[in-house]
């Protein structure tokens, strides 16, 4: 998909990427490290982590669309490069969720029945793994999605305003 009622693709599918990338990664963090929180979001937080991982190379090919569209410029190329960066950590993201959802899904909630799922040495080794790298892909992610939008506004207002006002508007 390249153009969405005449305007580039990618002006319109960048703002689900900036917004579903920091969610994800807040409601990654929240369910890592506080596993009633996790029970709580149950399967949302895999399914969102997976929306969020589906937008990422749409919104790439609409950008690749786009800036063979325009002319070359190195600021387009420096977010083109970029962009393509965020790809992993929106699959850490998903890969992560996933392993929330996985072992706060098997592990009983407070006051319930032990019986069904025992805490286990390696359980608990696997939750605090997953916890710390949910902070860190989480961290990764959000800066990256800024990194990528700083350098997609630069490339798209530069030159593109005065810094005095024109006297025209109210």
């Amino acid at each position: 998909m390249s153009l969405v009622n005449g305007l580039p693709a990618h002006v319109l599918f960048v703002h689900f990427v900036v917004v579903l990338v920091p969610l994800t990664a807040l409601a990654l963090v929240a369910g890592a490290l506080w596993p009633s929180a996790a029970r709580r979001l149950g399967a949302i937080l895999p399914v969102l982590a997976f929306v969020t991982l589906v937008t990422v190379p749409l919104t790439t090919q609409a950008g690749e669309w786009l800036e063979r569209h325009v002319g070359s410029d190195a600021l387009v190329r420096r977010h083109a490069e970029l962009g393509d960066g965020l790809l992993p950590w929106a699959a850490g993201l998903f890969v992560l969720a996933a392993v929330v959802w996985w072992t706060t899904r098997r592990a009983p909630a407070p006051g319930g029945d032990s019986s069904a799922a025992p805490r286990t040495r390696g359980g608990m080794v696997v939750r605090i793994a997953a916890a710390v790298l949910s902070v860190v892909v989480a961290a990764g992610a959000v800066v990256d999605v800024y990194r990528i939008g700083d350098s997609g506004a630069k490339a798209a207002w530069h030159d593109a305003f005065s810094q005095k006002t024109t006297g025209q508007g109210g």
